[in-house]
C-alpha cells in the first residue's frame, strides 16, 4: 500500500472590506507611504472594524466558501483546527465556534497557537491525523484579527498588520502529493522579543495594565528580523537537501509575510528567482497566521498539479520551520476563480 499523505485539496480566503490605507495611517500616527514601503513593503491592509465581530466572523466566512467552493458535506468533515493568536475569547476554542457557526456536528475541534508560525505548525499537525488512515476530511483555518491588539499610536508596530483569514480543506492522498516532509523548531528564550504582556494569566487585566497599555503587541525588530532573515532559509535548504530540491525544481516559496525585505533576504538565500516567490504583502500586511493560506488562495491559480512547494514561517515563541509540500491539484484559471469565490 502506498503512503498515505495529507494533501490540500481546496482553499478559500476572506479579508474585511474596510481597506487602511498608509495615507491614513500618517495621519493617525508619525509616519508616510515612503517610510512604510521602504521599510516594510506594505501598502494597505484590511481590518475588521466593526464592533462584536472577533476572529471566528472573518474564518467562518473562508470556510462557508470552502465548504461551497469543494462541495464538501459537512457532515462528512473529521475535525476542524483554527490556528492563530487571537481567539474570540479565552475558552471556548475559537474550532467550536466556527463549527458551529457553519453547522458541523460530526466533527472534533482544538486550536492552536504558535505566533505568526501557526499555520505552519498546525498544517504538520493535523497532517498526523490524515496519515493515520481514520481521518478523511480535515479544515484547517488561519485567522487573526490582529488589529484587536495593534497600537494606533506606536509608528513601528502599527504599519505591520492586518486582518484576515484563509482555510484550506485537507485529505489523504496515496499518489505521493500533499505534505511531503516538515522541519519546525522553536527556542522560548525568543519571547522577550515579541509579545503581549498582559491579558493572560501572568497578567490578568486591570486598569494598570489598561493605563499602560501593556495589552498590545511588543516587538523588538532587530532581534525578530535578524533571526526571520537566518531560521526560514536555514530550515528551508535543509529540507531541499532532503529531497534533492535545488532552486530549479522548487517551483513556488511560500514566506511568511511579515516584511518585504525578509522575504527577499530568504528568497535570495535559497537561490529562487523572484516569479518563484509568492508575495502579497504589500496588500494585506501581515495577518499572522493566515498569510500562508491568503498566499495560497492569491496565487492559486497559478499552482500545478505536482508543483514543489517550500512553506516557511518565523514567529513570537520564537518559532519557525518549513514544509515541503507537492501540490494536488491544478489551479482554477484566475476569472473561474473569482466567480467560486464570490
Amino acid at each position: 500500500m502506498n503512503r498515505i499523505t495529507a494533501a490540500i485539496t481546496g482553499i478559500a480566503g476572506y479579508v474585511p472590506d474596510y481597506i487602511l490605507t498608509n495615507e491614513e495611517l500618517s495621519q493617525m500616527v508619525d509616519t508616510s507611504d515612503e517610510w512604510i514601503m521602504t521599510r516594510i513593503g506594505i501598502k494597505e491592509r484590511h481590518i475588521l472594524r466593526e464592533k462584536g465581530l472577533g476572529t471566528s466572523y472573518m474564518a467562518e466566512k473562508a470556510v462557508r466558501k470552502l465548504i461551497t467552493k469543494t462541495n464538501t458535506n459537512v457532515d462528512d468533515i473529521d475535525l476542524v483546527v483554527w490556528c492563530g493568536v487571537t481567539p474570540d475569547m479565552p475558552f471556548p476554542a475559537t474550532a467550536n465556534i466556527v463549527s458551529d457557526l457553519v453547522n458541523i456536528k460530526n466533527a472534533f475541534a482544538f486550536d492552536i497557537n504558535a505566533g505568526c508560525s501557526s499555520f505552519l505548525f498546525a498544517l504538520a499537525t493535523v497532517s498526523k491525523f490524515i496519515e493515520t488512515g481514520k481521518y478523511k476530511k480535515i479544515i484547517l483555518i488561519g485567522a487573526d484579527k490582529i488589529s484587536t491588539f495593534v497600537d494606533y499610536t506606536d509608528r513601528a508596530t502599527c504599519p505591520i498588520f492586518g486582518d484576515g483569514a484563509g482555510a484550506v480543506l485537507i485529505e489523504p492522498n496515496t499518489e505521493g502529493y500533499g505534505l511531503i516532509d516538515e522541519i519546525l523548531h522553536i527556542d522560548g528564550s525568543g519571547r522577550k522579543h515579541l509579545f503581549q504582556k498582559a491579558g493572560g494569566s501572568s497578567y490578568p487585566a486591570t486598569m494598570e495594565t489598561v493605563v499602560n497599555r501593556q495589552h498590545f503587541i511588543y516587538q523588538e525588530g532587530q532581534a525578530v528580523y535578524k533571526g526571520a532573515v537566518s531560521k526560514m532559509p536555514e530550515t528551508s535548504l535543509e529540507l531541499m537537501a532532503r529531497h534533492g530540491l535545488t532552486s530549479e525544481t522548487i517551483d513556488w516559496l511560500v514566506p511568511h509575510q511579515a516584511n518585504l525585505r525578509i522575504i527577499k533576504a530568504v528568497g535570495e538565500r535559497m537561490k529562487l528567482p523572484a516569479e518563484k516567490v509568492m508575495v502579497n504583502i504589500e496588500k494585506y500586511g501581515n495577518t499572522t497566521a493566515a498569510t500562508l493560506p491568503l498566499c495560497m488562495w492569491d496565487f492559486e491559480s497559478k499552482l500545478k498539479k505536482g508543483d514543489n512547494i517550500i512553506l516557511t514561517t518565523f514567529g513570537a515563541g520564537f518559532s519557525w520551520g518549513a514544509i515541503y509540500l507537492k501540490w494536488a491539484y491544478d489551479g482554477k484559471p484566475e476569472a473561474e476563480k473569482e466567480l467560486s469565490d464570490e
